[in-house]
């Protein structure tokens, strides 16, 4: 069944004229169920094997906000704590060599964790190769999932989970201080541009709850 295309909503970053773009929570509702019909469409090994670790880097990017090339470094053989429900991750920052090889320590939700070790126990010849994607080919299977959940085309990155993490983490309360160390933002103006919500989605926040 085709979804329909759902309203998308962004926030204005400061001074640059720019919308940053994020998926609604039916939009990535979505996105989530097309890449799990997906994976689990694949009844043969090596498709399984293969779509898996798209699979596992989608909801990876979901869950921790962390930039596709980030996710793509991540090492399952050493960078993951299946007992404390952690993945620590390396920060990328182009703008400042210094700082290269800095790292991050991001919890994630035990659904997670227990995807990858089920992938791993499944397919252990993949041990440290998980998430050893080419980046271009992980965008084009992110678009095309995203067209199969009516993802408008101008959403349909994976760079749009970042943002939509954020929000996520925002809206729950969670400290803006502890969502700048999640998303490894070197400073807190970065991730204050979340704060900023438009008057569009302003007003739907305040429908849903009742206030007008």
């Amino acid at each position: 069944m085709q979804i329909a295309h759902r309203p998308s909503f962004s926030i204005a970053a400061p001074d640059s004229g720019r919308a940053i773009q994020y998926l609604t929570e039916p939009q990535l509702n979505a996105l989530v169920e097309a890449f799990q019909r997906w994976y689990d469409g694949a009844k043969k090994a090596p498709s399984r094997k293969r779509r898996g670790r798209y699979w596992l880097t989608f909801l990876t990017l979901r869950f921790t906000g962390a930039r596709l090339g980030e996710v793509l470094q991540v090492d399952d053989t050493l960078s993951i704590n299946f007992r404390e429900g952690t993945i620590r991750l390396p920060t990328l920052k182009r703008h400042n060599p210094k700082k290269r090889g800095h790292t991050r320590l991001v919890p994630v939700p035990h659904q997670l964790m227990a995807e990858i070790g089920t992938y791993l126990a499944e397919f252990p010849d993949m041990r440290g190769k998980v998430f050893r994607l080419d980046p271009g080919n992980f965008r084009r299977v992110f678009y095309q999932r995203a067209s199969e959940a009516g993802i408008p085309r101008v959403l349909a990155h994976p760079h749009v989970l970042r943002h939509t993490r954020a929000i996520e983490m925002l809206r729950a309360g969670v400290p803006v201080t502890v969502v700048q160390d999640i998303l490894g933002h070197a400073a807190l103006t970065t991730t204050a541009v979340y704060l900023r919500i438009s008057g569009q989605e302003a007003r739907t926040i305040l429908k849903d709850r009742g206030l007008i």
